[in-house]
């Protein structure tokens, strides 16, 4: 009984990690796959969560969902801040 109610959940689950991750691949801007690529980190922990993969999402949820975006982001306002100090 709970393994046809988790199939569907799966692949709903699965499809929109996959356009979440073409989504960021397409971005252009790096603002726009920063915050896309927060998202496709908390889609895949939810993944991991209904496959039953508690550990690895928690790992995940960890690394993907809330340091890496913001570390990337503090990454590129230093570099532009660097780049406008240089230009004056």
């Amino acid at each position: 009984m709970i393994v046809a109610t988790l199939v569907p959940l799966q692949a709903t689950a699965l499809g929109l990690v996959a356009l979440t991750a073409t989504a960021v691949a397409l971005a252009r801007t790096p603002l726009r796959q920063i915050v896309l690529n927060g998202v496709y980190g908390l889609l895949l922990v939810i993944l991991f969560v209904i496959l039953q993969a508690p550990d690895v999402a928690l790992s995940m949820l960890v690394v993907s969902t809330v340091p890496y975006p913001l570390i990337v982001l503090v990454a590129i306002l230093r570099t532009r801040s660097a780049r406008r100090e240089e230009d004056e």
